[in-house]
């Protein structure tokens, strides 16, 4: 794991004020809103900023100046947008030590954590790097004689970007900077517990990357402020939402009314499942990755690890030796592997689940005592059948270890869920793990690998209540152009009528 030299302690006082605003048109504005987003360090609790919010003012000047931008920007030619997100991808590195200071800041992101966004932002500006060049476009032939059919690829024109509070700085530049990249314009709405590594550092960055201005807008507000002005704007062509299932289907029911593009990554079950010819101590770390990275508030992490019984007693002493290692605490301390949740609200909901669980007869092989936001790495089992725990979304350090009898049960199990994102299968026989990859109801499955993975060229999404839509390769083709067809009648047509 590589250092981080130099790493400046973030406080109240060391937040530049510019990220504590509004960045519409260029320029950093306070919000005109009667009250404030508060940000508050996960770990100490400290206040790190307080934001204004934004108005249906603020929301309606954002969309006009990108719509303004988006004209120019989408006629520049490719090698201009390319030169932006080279100098991104250099501003990372050159700002790093200070980007790790701030997800630890905002998000009690640990260093394992932080290193390991940081290669994923990295792989997927280098993809990004190809976009403007690849809107290609195509003849077709035509049955009518001497017509040429052209289809071409035109940007979508503004995209509005509503992020979730995990893996914030990531997962909205991997949506951000594709749509710039493809000739768009974007407004961004950050969580309102990460408005600053998932909104206004971005804003920074691409600024200071030579991004004309208007093109990317951040609006730090919340539904309470704006209601669905972000969503029923005329102005965006296509929404892009991550975050829950419940706020997903509302945001798809508004735009679907007004006839707008949706993209929606929701949330996520995921299954491990390890069968009866698995390498059981490697299936355990890749189950603790899967479970306890970045705390476990990931939607592909692993809530459910499904075990054969001919291997569960090997599987069960790998998997509870390396739990029982976690390295738990402060998460500026370099040696942490497990810090604190978002927020006591997510905290409180999660002990909650423990606490049903067990009250309703789970036994917990390994756990601990509840810290503030820390909640200790839990690994509970022999959860009823009936629990909703089998069923909900756990995004937290806890996870479901279940016995299973033979790959038909696994499989049975890992779909029963009305989510379908992510899951794994271990097993020595490859052609085995593909087959029980098929029949498992989710977007991505990976075989002999952990829950946990995003590449820029597969496309990535889910099934189910998982979302709808893909993004990275060439889904972000379909999801920030328009395709039209142009057709060139050579001679005359004889007309029917």
């Amino acid at each position: 794991m590589p250092d981080f030299p130099e790493v400046p302690s973030i406080g109240p006082e060391a937040v530049p004020d510019d990220l504590a605003r509004q960045f519409i048109g260029g320029a950093w504005r306070t919000g005109s809103g009667n009250w404030d987003v508060i940000d508050f360090n996960p770990w100490t609790g400290d206040k790190l900023a307080a934001i204004t919010v934004a108005t249906a003012e603020e929301v309606d000047a954002a969309y006009r100046a990108a719509e303004t931008a988006q004209r120019a920007w989408a006629a520049s030619a490719p090698g201009t947008r390319r030169r932006v997100i080279e100098r991104l991808l250099d501003l990372i590195d050159e700002r790093e030590p200070f980007i790790a200071s701030l997800i630890t800041a905002e998000l009690g992101g640990t260093r394992t954590r932080i290193t390991y966004e940081l290669g994923l932002i990295r792989e997927a500006l280098r993809e990004a790097l190809h976009l403007p060049l690849r809107a290609e476009g195509r003849i077709l032939p035509s049955p009518v004689e001497g017509k040429e059919n052209y289809l071409t690829r035109l940007p979508v024109g503004t995209v509005c970007v509503i992020s979730p509070y995990t893996f914030p700085l990531f997962l909205g530049l991997k949506t951000v900077v594709p749509a710039l990249a493809l000739g768009n314009a974007v407004v961004l709405k950050p969580h309102q517990s990460s408005p600053i590594c998932g909104g206004t550092l971005l804003a920074r960055l691409l600024a200071d990357a030579g991004l004309p201005e208007g093109l990317f807008n951040v609006l730090v507000t919340d539904i309470a402020e704006v209601g669905d002005v972000l969503i029923e704007h005329p102005v965006p062509r296509v929404i892009c939402f991550t975050g829950s299932e419940v706020t997903g289907r509302h945001v798809a029911s508004v735009a679907g009314g007004h006839f707008k593009r949706v993209v929606l990554e929701l949330g996520g079950n995921s299954a491990l499942i390890v069968l009866d010819d698995a390498d059981p101590g490697y299936a355990a770390d890749a189950a603790v990755f899967s479970r306890f990275m970045d705390q476990g508030q990931m939607c592909m992490a692993a809530n459910r690890v499904l075990v054969d019984r001919a291997v569960l007693p090997e599987f069960t002493e790998h998997f509870l030796a390396r739990v029982s290692a976690l390295r738990v605490g402060d998460p500026a301390d370099p040696a942490t592997e497990i810090g604190p949740l978002m927020d006591a609200r997510y905290a409180d909901h999660l002990w909650g689940q423990i606490g049903r669980a067990v009250d309703g007869g789970a036994k917990i092989l390994h756990g601990g005592e509840r810290r503030g936001n820390l909640v200790p790495p839990t690994v509970l089992t022999d959860v009823p059948a009936e629990s909703p725990l089998h069923r909900e979304e756990i995004f937290g350090p806890v996870v479901l270890l279940t016995a299973v009898d033979g790959e038909d049960e696994a499989v049975a199990l890992a779909n029963d869920s009305a989510y379908g994102l992510s899951g794994a299968v271990h097993t020595r026989d490859i052609q085995r793990g593909l087959r029980v990859a098929r029949r498992i109801e989710t977007g991505i499955v990976h075989v002999n690998d952990a829950t946990v993975a995003d590449e820029p060229i597969v496309p990535y999404g889910g099934m189910k209540c998982s979302g709808l839509g893909r993004l990275n390769g060439d889904a972000l083709l379909d999801a920030f152009t328009d395709t039209k067809w142009i057709s060139v009648q050579h001679g005359r047509t004889a007309f029917p009528l």
